[in-house]
């Protein structure tokens, strides 16, 4: 298997209501057959019918209403990008779940869910190089500082 990712795909509860709030986030998808495709960077993210995607991955569709064991997040290139990003989310109908401030490992992040509760980081590290599309360049890890 090669060390990559294509699709990341959200089960929703309502598609018309999760397609308006990805838009209101700026994001402009394409809906084929009762599924949102958004291009992101070079991958994809997918809003899809919650029951119906659960019934394709052949796992029970269950709705505690918890943490759903997944984070996704959007790295941004200044602290005020962060800020701004919260904002339109909790404007968008979003629930900012972290506000934005320092995190122990010495970036700045925040963090929303989105309408469904799936939640989204946004972070600037400027460990993390953004090349000018916006695609993320992991530092070497194993380089010990001074």
């Amino acid at each position: 298997m090669e060390q990559r990712l294509t699709l990341v795909t959200l089960g929703v509860a309502d598609l018309a209501r999760a397609r308006a709030f990805y838009e209101a986030l700026g994001w402009r998808g394409q809906e084929v057959q009762e599924t949102v495709f958004y291009q992101a960077g070079g991958l994809a993210l997918v809003l899809w019918d919650r029951a119906l995607l659960a019934a394709d991955c052949g796992v029970p569709d269950v709705r505690a209403g918890g943490f759903g064991g997944i984070a996704l997040a959007h790295n941004v290139r200044s602290d005020a990008e962060v800020d701004d990003l919260l904002a339109t989310a909790e404007g968008a109908g979003g629930a900012v779940t972290r506000a934005a401030g320092p995190t122990v490992l010495g970036f700045y992040s925040g963090v929303f869910t989105d309408p469904d509760g799936h939640v989204w980081e946004i972070a600037h590290n400027p460990g993390f190089v953004l090349a000018e599309d916006g695609t993320l360049t992991l530092p070497d890890f194993r380089v010990e500082g001074p």
